[in-house]
């Protein structure tokens, strides 16, 4: 849907220095008549297995300096045979060890399928946190392939595709991506939430 199509716009604040995410949420709030603001804030990431728990802790610091409706979002990428690594540590991973890392990790092993993970925490004044999730399966390239995105993207080929996320066009890469599916399913939950609330005026 084109932004001159959309009926009422929602406005929403991402916390997040990420611009890759950043880039990623806007587009995805273009297709969905959706305002994303990016906001920068100093946040403390626990370390954890559980990405809903990391996300949501940044949201609970986040609430404490900002009213408005807003959401976090964290992501993972599982690689089955690497027993879920690096999971929930991901940004830390890449940070250390980077693409070429993992594909040293993946070296000679055949079982190439993995997975990304993402959650968001919306907060709302008045209904407090909501957490959505979104996943896609895929495979782990043999070579790092492409320019876009950012992460992991250049190593990860989404089921049923042959491209991995960083030779996609942002468009392409968001009618299918796991930060894709989470937001999408964050949006319907707010305008089912908008509507309930102007039927109760």
């Amino acid at each position: 849907m084109r932004r001159g199509e959309c009926g009422e716009v929602f406005k929403i604040f991402l916390v997040s220095r990420n611009e890759g995410k950043i880039k990623e949420f806007r587009g995805l709030g273009v297709s969905e008549c959706v305002d994303v603001i990016p906001v920068s804030l100093d946040k403390v990431e626990i370390q954890s297995d559980d990405l809903a728990l990391i996300a949501l802790y940044s949201a609970v610091q986040a609430s404490l300096y900002l009213r408005d409706v807003f959401f976090v979002e964290d992501a993972g990428l599982y690689i089955t045979s690497l027993k879920g690594f690096p999971g929930p540590y991901s940004s830390y991973v890449y940070k250390t060890i980077g693409v070429e890392g993992v594909l040293k990790l993946m070296s000679g092993v055949d079982d190439r399928s993995a997975s990304f993970e993402s959650v968001i925490v919306l907060h709302c004044p008045r209904q407090g946190f909501k957490v959505f999730k979104g996943s896609v399966r895929g495979t782990i390239s043999f070579e790092a392939r492409g320019s876009g995105g950012f992460g992991f993207d250049p190593i990860f080929i989404p089921e049923g595709h042959t491209k991995t996320f960083a030779e996609m066009d942002l468009e392409t890469k968001n009618t299918l991506s796991h930060r894709a599916r989470a937001f999408r399913a964050m949006v319907d939950w707010l305008r089912t939430a908008y509507k309930s609330q102007v039927q109760e005026i």
